[in-house]
């Protein structure tokens, strides 16, 4: 038996994450495309990490269970990396807020339960969340602690209430930040650590989506204008990964962390 490490959503960032910190372990990589699994796991295997492909849907609390389930009869859960999600330009605002906000939140809530004294998890969030204007501390609350089979009944979050996808993904990512502060107190526990990496503009196949999608001139505009002058890779949002994920992390928890080149400083103060 090994120990475990759960890898959800078979992308660049979390291949890269899996890859920094996955060594010696079992590395079991869902997916709601089992083929993007099977090639992210093919990928580690073949430079000596041993990984195996699930396949798994983000917005099914059974589906999550499944895999969770899975994961644990290879050894206990030590490490877990949420990089699953959906973007603004590829989903409806029913889709975004039943993939990243509720299925994030379900995600958390259950790997908590059973991950080992001394485990650790990072998830994956985005700058959007910096840029919806701050919300009111009983909101911030709701999001935080709210049951997650509650969660899609707050008011905040009724369609009515959301202009567009992109402010549905803001909301889902703000709410991911408020879920892994609240989650992390449970986590500690356990004895376990919980972060998020809140990255900007990454070259991945998600991000070549948005460029060519409705808002690619703005995103482009934003890496041009940002102080790094230019996009991250997914090696860069692992560096920080690896940061919290190691023993040199071991007093960082419940924190979330902006990886952006300045984005979002620019969008606020830029000229």
């Amino acid at each position: 038996m090994k120990d475990v490490m759960i890898l959800t959503g078979a992308g660049q960032i979390g291949m890269a994450i899996a890859r920094r910190m996955g060594y010696g372990m079992k590395i079991v990589v869902g997916d709601k495309r089992l083929e993007n699994a099977v090639a992210v796991a093919d990928t580690m295997n073949k430079a000596g990490f041993d990984a195996v492909p699930v396949e798994m849907d983000l917005s099914s609390q059974k589906s999550i269970l499944a895999l969770i389930n899975t994961a644990q009869q290879y050894g206990e859960l030590a490490m877990f990396v949420n990089a699953a999600g959906v973007s603004p330009s590829q989903a409806s605002i029913e889709t975004i807020l039943k993939v990243d906000l509720y299925g994030t939140a379900v995600l958390l809530a259950e790997v908590g339960k059973v991950i080992k004294p001394g485990g650790v998890g990072v998830t994956i969030s985005s700058q959007s969340g910096y840029r919806l204007p701050a919300l009111d501390a009983e909101t911030d609350r709701l999001l935080a602690c709210t049951p997650p089979e509650k969660l899609l009944n707050l008011e905040v979050l009724h369609p009515r209430n959301i202009r567009d996808t992109l402010h549905a993904y803001q909301l889902a990512k703000r709410c991911n930040v408020k879920r892994v502060m609240a989650e992390a107190v449970k986590w500690g526990k356990r004895g376990a650590r919980i972060n998020s990496i809140s990255p900007g503009i990454i070259v991945t196949p998600l991000a070549l989506d948005e460029f060519n999608g409705p808002r690619g001139d703005f995103y482009k505009d934003m890496f041009t204008r940002c102080p790094a002058g230019r996009p991250g890779t997914a090696d860069e949002v692992a560096n920080v990964a690896e940061l919290l994920m190691s023993n040199r992390g071991t007093f960082i928890t419940g924190a979330d962390f902006l990886v952006d080149g300045g984005a979002t400083a620019a969008y606020f103060y830029g000229d």
